[in-house]
């Protein structure tokens, strides 16, 4: 037999959560064949003894629905490991509407800067329906492979029109125009709808400052979007608006299953932030609460690395969430930006915004912002603070002035969440928090976190955190998994997207964010590049496209990568129902017709568990029966904690996903119940579970 490629000798990690020794084989851009040992020969074969070898990263939030225009090949993502990537997110995507209108809701969102934004109107192209943009996106040499969302601010645009998208609510009308056009668009690929909440996502352009087109949207917009997701199971991506609580509100009630399929919501993010240190515990106790007790289905996402944000001058998302920063970003030129520093008015202002209180997502401590550099180097490396002090200036009054001197010339830096290493990982292990957010794609002067899957094998190497098993599972199979992609782990007829990487090399600290001319855009971005890569090839559908850490052939050669849809069909609402209320993991579900008995005994198996249950029904006897003896009704008000009994037993020892209607009152599975009892007695109860494990799950 005669191969493409063969790797030899490599520990197989499969995405699934197991590794062992040994070959695979790769034909026509799949996997052919996974042993011990293959005896064939190739065209190419690796050694790699010593090696690890998985499934490719799945970078799960980006931002390259303009740069994959200019250069789909992605060589920034691709290099660290990532073969997919999702893109479309927080209410942008290029899915549909005049390219002008779009780089003014895209360019001061995601910093995008000017040289890109210019380079991509001078070939842009205009989209009159999904249909066409996907027919566009498969013809083009992708790299790594594409999955898309609709944004939500780009369909307020095409109904709307630009100027009433940014201050109105759209009528009955608008809003079933708008139901048609996202239905449309997941039939024609798009994976999910995206939605921004978020205050500080501004406009560019004749509007400057305005927030996004989603942020002005109704409850009734948004619910009507998340229905349209949840009849196809599609992902509903939100970023909440954290200076309203009602954004969190709106967000969880859609989230509700009830009597109904739960929303597949995504949340972003869940991050450890310094202004509110006790916060990240509330992120896993709302995901465990919705989706353990109300049925939903929500992931947040959190970010494998400390939250830090380089900074020129007022060029800032930092910026963004008070009206003085605002104001200076809507200014063109650095002249309109001096006029308002020289404004007593606007200092006061500014001065004012800077110490306000609550809400604030940026520290704003002066003590912990340091310039990089400066015109004047003797700066670099102070915090703004110790230059007050040299200059005998009050901190902001001196940061002000600076800003007002040097304008973009003054690069600083600071770091607001993520910083606690010890927390950050247990938000990455958490099973309701995919790890992995990344930005790539935007704010390319700001961020830097192309190598956030890397990020977190790394971290699981060095710490022990994760077992590298897992890590490679929630990096890989668990995304597609959820997001209805079927990628992301190795077996024999599957795409070819692996990763070679030296575990030796894992053990290296992150290297250091630095800056680069990226000569294909045209424009300076923020990298981290190790000089001795972990990495040593990354194959795409059978390609390679990275050897000892570096991109291979001349960009945009040739395409590796397809376009990724959902792969699960579509389900009626009342398959898809039966389907979640028959899931015995968050991951899988029994057959919707399956007698539900057996999803019962899948779901209660720990002994202490099936023993807690059978003493609470007898307490639902016990109770008024000795209500009616003692003549006391009284005694009913203890009705409840029978109940409560059962879901202690859940939480502290079998967590398995609990349907609302059966946690208030089913018949279902008040019969199963009292099945469990009698079988327990009659000592039938364990051959019972046995032949309920011979009915094959599907995946959720």
């Amino acid at each position: 037999m005669h191969y493409q490629l063969i790797i030899r000798g490599a520990r197989l990690f499969d995405g699934l959560g197991s590794s062992r020794y040994g070959d695979i084989a790769v034909q026509a851009g799949r996997i052919a064949a996974i042993a011990t040992r293959i005896e064939a020969t190739a065209d190419q074969e690796i050694d790699a003894t010593g090696l690890w070898v998985m499934p490719g990263f799945i970078d799960i939030h980006t931002h390259y629905d303009l740069e994959v225009e200019i250069a789909p090949a992605l060589q920034e993502s691709v290099r660290h490991g990532v073969t997919s990537v999702i893109m479309g997110g927080c209410s942008l995507s290029a899915t549909f509407g005049k390219p002008t209108e779009l780089a003014q809701i895209f360019s001061r969102v995601e910093t995008l800067p000017p040289e890109l934004i210019q380079r991509w109107l001078q070939n842009a192209h205009s989209f009159s329906t999904s249909q066409a943009y996907f027919q566009h996106l498969q013809r083009l040499l992708l790299g790594p492979n594409m999955a898309c969302m609709l944004g939500h601010s780009v369909l307020r645009v095409k109904v709307m029109g630009l100027e009433r998208s940014l201050h109105e609510a759209a009528t009955d009308l608008e809003i079933e125009q708008m139901r048609k056009l996202a239905e449309e668009a997941l039939e024609a690929g798009c994976i999910g709808i995206s939605v921004d909440m978020v205050h500080w996502h501004k406009v560019s352009g004749l509007y400057a400052g305005r927030a996004l087109p989603s942020h002005h949207a109704s409850f009734q917009e948004y619910k009507m979007l998340a229905d349209v997701c949840r009849k196809r199971d599609a992902v509903f991506q939100v970023t909440p608006n954290p200076e309203s609580l009602a954004s969190f509100w709106n967000i969880l009630r859609l989230c509700v299953g009830s009597g109904r399929p739960p929303l597949r919501c995504t949340i972003l993010s869940a991050l450890d932030m310094d202004v509110a240190p006790y916060a990240w515990r509330v992120f896993p106790m709302i995901a465990g609460f919705m989706n353990q007790m109300l049925s939903g289905n929500i992931r947040f996402q959190t970010l494998a690395e400390p939250f830090t944000i380089y900074s020129d001058g007022h060029l800032t998302p930092l910026f963004e969430e008070f009206s003085a920063g605002v104001e200076l970003n809507n200014c063109q030129t650095v002249d309109e930006r001096k006029a308002l520093w020289q404004n007593p008015q606007f200092r006061q202002e500014f001065s004012r915004n800077w110490q306000s209180g609550w809400p604030r997502t940026f520290h704003r401590d002066l003590s912990r912002m340091t310039v990089l550099s400066a015109p004047d180097a003797s700066l670099a490396g102070k915090t703004f603070t110790q230059i007050a002090q040299e200059q005998q200036k009050e901190p902001l009054a001196c940061f002000m002035d600076l800003l007002e001197q040097y304008d973009e010339t003054l690069r600083w830096i600071s770091c607001g969440a993520n910083q606690r290493a010890a927390i950050r990982q247990k938000l990455m292990k958490h099973p309701y928090i995919l790890p992995g957010f990344s930005d790539a794609g935007a704010h390319s002067r700001n961020l830097a976190f192309f190598d956030s899957a890397l990020s977190v094998l790394r971290q699981a190497v060095q710490t022990g955190f994760l077992s590298p098993e897992k890590a490679v599972y929630r990096l890989t199979r668990e995304p597609a998994r959820w997001f209805n992609l079927d990628t992301g782990y190795l077996a024999e007829g599957q795409k070819a997207d692996l990763v070679i990487i030296n575990p030796e090399k894992l053990r290296q600290p992150i290297p250091e964010a630095t800056s680069v001319k990226d000569t294909v855009l045209g424009t300076v971005r923020m990298v981290k590049r190790d000089p001795d890569p972990a990495i040593y090839h990354v194959f795409i559908n059978g390609v390679e496209v990275v050897r000892h850490g570096q991109p291979l052939s001349p960009v945009n050669a040739h395409q590796t990568g397809i376009v990724l849809m959902q792969h699960q069909p579509t389900l009626s609402e009342q398959e898809a129902l039966a389907r979640y209320r028959n899931r015995i993991t968050q991951d899988c579900s029994l057959p919707a017709n399956t007698d539900y008995w057996i999803v019962f005994l899948r779901k209660h198996q720990h002994p202490i568990n099936v023993g807690l249950h059978c003493f609470a029904l007898t307490l639902t006897y016990i109770i008024p029966g000795l209500a009616v003896w003692q003549k006391q009704p009284l005694i009913l008000l203890w009705f409840p904690l029978a109940h409560l009994i059962g879901l202690i037993g859940h939480l502290c020892f079998e967590r398995t996903p609990i349907d609302r209607q059966d946690m208030v009152f089913s018949w279902r599975a008040s019969m199963s119940l009292h099945w469990m009892f009698f079988s327990v007695i009659l000592g039938r109860y364990r051959a019972a579970v046995k032949n309920a494990h011979r009915v094959e799950p599907v995946l959720c």
